[in-house]
Formats: structure tokens, C-alpha cells, sequence
């Protein structure tokens, strides 16, 4: 498969941010994600941290997700709208961090999971009869299970603070890429309405009962 050369100086750009972070402290510490600075006016953490990771797993990982799913977007859509996607859902996914632990100035977070997200759902959305596996299911489901799992895994991840994981970025991201494929490819109205719904409805009930969570 021939990988497009954007989505790889995006990869390209995650391996070489991160791996500068897992030996510079002080570098690591200066992008990344942090509530008190950001709130000082530090505003680019909300776009760099998304190019630090925790640690090797935590990169391979989020590059492996993006390399599967990104290409399949970029050819349908175009590199231009890839961007956006991609892009808009990594702010997403810090701009919803930053509102549910506004009052948390020492929290920290790292990582393309906000923006892989987004892609993430897009890719369902354009493909509604992809079949994805789940851990630890040994067979494969329907994308808008996975869709659906995902968002409310993360949901429950952010309400009991499961594990060092940033669910708010995850789910903000899920929000993102789901708003903005519909924005710049609304044709996905016509050919998965019912997946569009769907994934519709735990997103609209999050954002009108989120604040009680």
C-alpha cells in the first residue's frame, strides 16, 4: 500500500516529537498537555501535545490505528479534508480536556488518540459496513458497534478515571471527527443514514447531559 506523503510526515512528525520527549524532560514537559498553563495562554499545548506520547507502546499503537484507517479517508475525501478531520479532532479532543478538568490545574495529557479518534469515526461513517475486532472478542463487529463501544468506554474511563488514559480526549475527538465528516463530506447522509444516527445519539446525549457526569 502506498502511503500517502501528508499522512507520513504526520507520522513521521508523532515518532520524532515523542521520541525527543521520552529523553528531554524538559521538552516533554513544555508541550505537553497541562490545564494551569494552558490557562496562563500557553494555547499551543492544545495542538503539540497531541504529537507526545507516553511511551513506545502508547505511539505505536495510535501510528498503527491512523495508518490503518487514515489511507481509506484520503483516498475518498482528499488530503485537504483528511487535514481538517484530523486536525479538528485533535483540537476537539483537547478543547473538551480542558472544559471537564478545567478545575484540575496540575492535570496532564499526551497523545494523537483525540485526533485518531476522529478519524476513527469517520472512517465508519464512509465505510458503515466495516468490520472491526475488539479486544478481547475473537470475532470481528459490525463499525458502529465499535463506534458506539468505544464512545461509551471512554465515556465510563472519564467518569471513574480509569488508568493514565485522556477519555475526554478520546471522546472529544469521537465528537470531532463525527461533526466534521458530516460538514465536509455530507453525502455520508445518503449512503449510512442509519449509522449516522446511530453514532448520533450517545454523542447528542453526552453533550446535553455531559456536564452531570
Amino acid at each position: 500500500m502506498n502511503i500517502d506523503k501528508i499522512l507520513l510526515i504526520i507520522i513521521v512528525a508523532n515518532v520524532i516529537a515523542s521520541i525527543k520527549g521520552f529523553s528531554d524532560r524538559l521538552f516533554f514537559d513544555k508541550y505537553k498537555f497541562q490545564i494551569g498553563a494552558i490557562n496562563r495562554g500557553e494555547k499551543i499545548r492544545m495542538l503539540t501535545s497531541g504529537f507526545l506520547h507516553v511511551d513506545y507502546m502508547h505511539l505505536i499503537l495510535n501510528m498503527y490505528v491512523l495508518f490503518i484507517f487514515a489511507p481509506n479517508i484520503i483516498a475518498k475525501l482528499g488530503i485537504v479534508k483528511f487535514l481538517i478531520i484530523y486536525f479538528g479532532s485533535l483540537i476537539t479532543g483537547s478543547l473538551l480536556t480542558l472544559f471537564f478538568h478545567k478545575k484540575e490545574l496540575y492535570y496532564t495529557a499526551v497523545g494523537a488518540s483525540g485526533a485518531v479518534a476522529g478519524i476513527i469515526y469517520a472512517a465508519i461513517l464512509l465505510e458503515p459496513n466495516m468490520s472491526l475486532f475488539m479486544f478481547p472478542l475473537p470475532f470481528p463487529i459490525p463499525g458502529y458497534i465499535f463506534g458506539i463501544g468505544y464512545l461509551l468506554y471512554s465515556i465510563y474511563g472519564m467518569k471513574k478515571q480509569l488508568g493514565n488514559v485522556g477519555h475526554s480526549a478520546h471522546i472529544g475527538g469521537a465528537i470531532g471527527g463525527y461533526t466534521l465528516i458530516l460538514l465536509v463530506y455530507p453525502q455520508v447522509f445518503t449512503i449510512s443514514l442509519s449509522t449516522v444516527i446511530i453514532l448520533g445519539v450517545p454523542i447528542v446525549l453526552l453533550l446535553l447531559f455531559g456536564n452531570k457526569l
